[in-house]
């Protein structure tokens, strides 16, 4: 099948042409025909499936049979999205894909001022991409109208839920038009996404391209264990040895994102941090200078590493097993996308033991573990409680922190 064959118009067909993408994924050869009939859908779909475009292109092609209207455009479509990053990546692909399109589309997120968000919103656009808190923001200044949105989507909305943006996805529910068309996509699938869905659709179609909150079966993944105190020494040396020149490391703080790199630094390997506390120029400097090999290693928190993407990514090691078997997925994620093949690091102490045991039950499959010689964990090392805040903890203070975002 290529993309002729999906019902998309002449300048998108163009658009997706010029970037050098003639067969769509799975998941948009699922998706598009089902969002093109006007159906709400519920996705499964890892990252690096290719589902960013298997809802812009349908949308981009939903604008294209609306009637024209006078004056200057109206909000139509709202795209939800948990991080700047996402936000901004989903903006880029409208713009991709809308080259050759009358629409005009703006990305909205906090971090940043706020005053040319606004402006323009008032020049006019068609679709918004935003992040809930700077979204709700915006509405707060009655600089945004969202009585004519005709289409909702979530994107990564697993993420939203678990950075605490229930109550604001809610507010901002309850300003919609009842009539419009939901899509709803997400890496995995829990209670609370299906309460979501369950609110949100209209007799969704569900739509799944791998087994939910399964890992890809292109990444490899392995398990090096070893002392907790000897965690930075394994992945310099493994950097090093193993020659690896573009590495996503991922730590469970912003703190230890900032220690880890800094140590990098003095190890010789070029290295960045980003976490929710850096600036939003900041985060976008250090991740243009690792996608262009500036840097060899960027140091990122779960929720800084959302809309990372980078087709060819060779390498993510977890420095520091994620409390939520969940995250596990969406970071090794980061890898193996658009069909390349990728390797998946976990350097495990003692203390992780548990978290390990919940991630291989959450993918069902049993995770290979290999020890280096000259890193073997001492056997007199007693595993020590993980400092670990309660879920209502994290979500309270997530939410206290949305309107950052």
């Amino acid at each position: 099948m290529s993309f002729s064959n999906l019902g998309l118009s002449k300048p998108i067909l163009r658009a997706i042409k010029e970037q050098g993408y003639t067969k769509p994924t799975p998941i948009q050869k699922k998706a598009i025909p089902l969002i093109l009939e006007k159906k709400d859908v519920l996705a499964g779909a890892q990252t690096g499936t290719g589902k960013t475009a298997g809802f812009t292109l349908p949308l981009l092609q939903h604008l294209t049979q609306l009637p024209n209207t006078k004056g200057k455009p109206q909000v139509k479509a709202l795209i939800l999205t948990p991080t700047r990053e996402l936000a901004a990546q989903v903006g880029e692909s409208i713009n991709l894909y809308g080259k050759y399109l009358p629409y005009k589309s703006t990305v909205i997120f906090g971090g940043v001022g706020i005053k040319p968000q606004i402006n323009s919103l008032k020049k006019g656009v068609d679709i918004v991409v935003a992040t809930p808190g700077r979204l709700l923001d915006l509405i707060e200044q009655k600089a945004i109208l969202l009585s004519n949105i005709e289409f909702l989507i979530l994107d990564e909305a697993d993420r939203m839920l678990d950075m605490g943006f229930i109550h604001d996805i809610k507010k901002i529910l309850k300003l919609l038009p009842s009539k419009r068309q939901n899509l709803l996509f997400s890496a995995t699938f829990s209670d609370d996404i299906k309460k979501l869905a369950d609110k949100l659709l209209n007799r969704p179609t569900l739509i799944e391209v791998a087994q939910r909150n399964k890992t890809s079966e292109i990444v490899e993944q392995v398990v090096h264990p070893v002392d907790k105190e000897r965690k930075r020494e394994l992945l310099s040396h493994l950097i090093n040895s193993e020659k690896w020149e573009q590495v996503l490391v991922f730590t469970r703080t912003k703190h230890g994102a900032n220690r880890l790199s800094t140590q990098l630094e003095k190890d010789g390997i070029t290295s960045a941090a980003i976490h929710g506390n850096k600036s939003q120029s900041a985060r976008t400097k250090a991740l243009a200078n690792f996608k262009d090999g500036k840097i060899r290693v960027l140091v990122a928190t779960d929720i800084a590493a959302r809309g990372i993407d980078i087709d060819q990514l060779p390498h993510v090691v977890n420095y520091e097993l994620p409390n939520v078997p969940e995250d596990y997925v969406h970071r090794i994620g980061r890898t193996g996308r658009a069909g390349n093949k990728g390797k998946a690091v976990s350097l495990v102490c003692i203390d992780e033991d548990a978290l390990l045991k919940n991630i291989q039950k959450l993918i069902k499959s049993p995770i290979e573990r290999v020890r280096i010689k000259g890193f073997i964990p001492d056997p007199a090392i007693k595993a020590e409680p993980i400092g670990n805040r309660s879920q209502s903890h994290r979500n309270r203070s997530r939410n206290r922190d949305s309107r950052r975002r």
